[in-house]
């Protein structure tokens, strides 16, 4: 699987004037801190999309906690390339946060956060369905699972895709 070498331990944007934010971290996911960096005069839309961590999977009751893994540099790659594959799809989005968690992470907790804002409210739900798909397939991380009756890596992996193109 992926190597985690140094993960971001800033969550946000190291320039404040970007529209887009892409990062992996260990650090707790805050939606609050996204969706108010996602807000914007010209918005009247901001979707947001958590991912959290659930008590079972596929055959597997009472899961722990989740331990994720990412090949760093390719995976923060990929999210820009996703970005900019939804911003030529839905020219009207303003604002794009596509956050992930590396390391172990307990029950409840946020593991990814898509945030997109845009003036009206269809571009961005589209816009943030599209990014949160398109990472599940062509973004290079990894989770184990631990449960009641043992340790494994996430059931329904796949090989790394390509980013998605209309």
């Amino acid at each position: 699987m992926g190597t985690i070498r140094s993960v971001s331990s800033h969550l946000l944007p190291a320039d404040g004037s970007s529209n887009d934010w892409v990062a992996l971290t260990d650090r707790t996911l805050d939606v609050g801190v996204a969706y108010e960096w996602a807000l914007h005069p010209s918005c009247g839309a901001v979707v947001v999309f958590s991912g959290t961590v659930r008590d079972h999977a596929d055959g597997r009751d009472d899961v722990t906690h989740l331990t994720y893994e990412a090949y760093e540099d390719k995976a923060i790659a990929r999210m820009a390339e996703i970005i900019a594959e939804a911003r030529r799809q839905w020219p009207a989005i303003v604002r794009v946060a596509m956050l992930h968690r590396v390391g172990r992470l307990s029950l409840l907790e946020s593991s990814v956060l898509v945030v997109v804002s845009s003036p009206h409210r269809p571009e961005a739900f589209e816009a943030g369905r599209f990014c949160i798909d398109a990472l599940k397939v062509a973004v290079p991380i990894w989770k184990q699972e631990e449960w009641s009756e043992g340790t494994d890596w996430g059931t329904g992996a796949h090989d790394i895709g390509s980013v998605p193109r209309s």
